[in-house]
């Protein structure tokens, strides 16, 4: 759980459609009210084409008593018949906007944005679920055969390894598979925070949860990132 003064918040990140780059453009924050800002990469963004969102058109702090319509309308309706077996996938007993959308990121295939829950520099006890990012750039399917990349199974522990020489990004960790191969990278939001803790001897396990070969390769393989390791051989 991620807290701002004693207030829950997430990122909202925005991936450009183009280069794949994700920004940090805004900060949902839960206390007594619900509060939404810009920040982090706003300004990087906007200079690759990112609007801001038509409900937000100022730089300023908007409050509501409720999770704002604009975030809400991103959730499965909570009258849909479903809805209770929708709850136990993301471990929830009950319904809870918030809660609901820090689980499901709240992303819809018609836009690029994503709500994640940060990693703080005094958390300990880590558990995150993501997509490795740059695959398509790595693989050999080229973005268009994903039966072409490396041979790795649900359930196998992936190797992170710290590219402080990295052109793009000096925080860049890269994932390789068990027998080295590289795979991919860690999403950029998540750099910083790992590379401290990692700095500090932590032990961690990066293990293999989802692997989707039908095309999107943006998100072909979701591990769950764990400090301290959880992964049992």
């Amino acid at each position: 759980m991620c807290k701002d003064n004693k207030n829950e918040f997430l990122y909202l990140i925005w991936k450009d459609p183009k280069t794949r780059r994700n920004f940090t453009v805004g900060k949902l924050t839960r206390g007594e009210t619900f509060k939404f800002e810009y920040c982090e990469e706003y300004n990087d963004a906007q200079k690759c084409g990112w609007g801001k969102l038509e409900a937000f058109p100022n730089e300023k702090v908007y409050e509501s008593n409720i999770l704002f319509p604009v975030f809400s309308s991103r959730l499965p309706d909570p009258k849909r018949r479903d809805i209770e077996k929708i709850l136990e996938k993301y471990g929830l007993t009950q319904y809870d906007a918030y809660e609901l959308l820090k689980k499901n990121g709240g992303r819809l295939p018609i836009d690029t944005y994503e709500f994640i829950n940060p990693i703080l520099s005094d958390d300990k006890t880590v558990q995150r679920e993501f997509y490795i990012m740059g695959i398509r750039h790595l693989a050999p399917c080229e973005g268009r055969m994903c039966s072409l990349l490396p041979q790795i199974h649900v359930g196998d522990l992936l190797q992170l390894s710290p590219q402080p020489e990295n052109e793009n990004d000096s925080n860049a960790i890269q994932v390789n598979t068990n027998k080295g191969e590289h795979l991919g990278y860690i999403p950029r939001y998540y750099n910083r925070a790992i590379l401290a803790l990692l700095s500090e001897g932590l032990s961690y396990s990066c293990q293999v949860i989802e692997i989707n070969r039908l095309g999107n390769c943006s998100e072909c393989v979701k591990v769950c990132f764990n400090i301290p390791s959880i992964a049992k051989e």
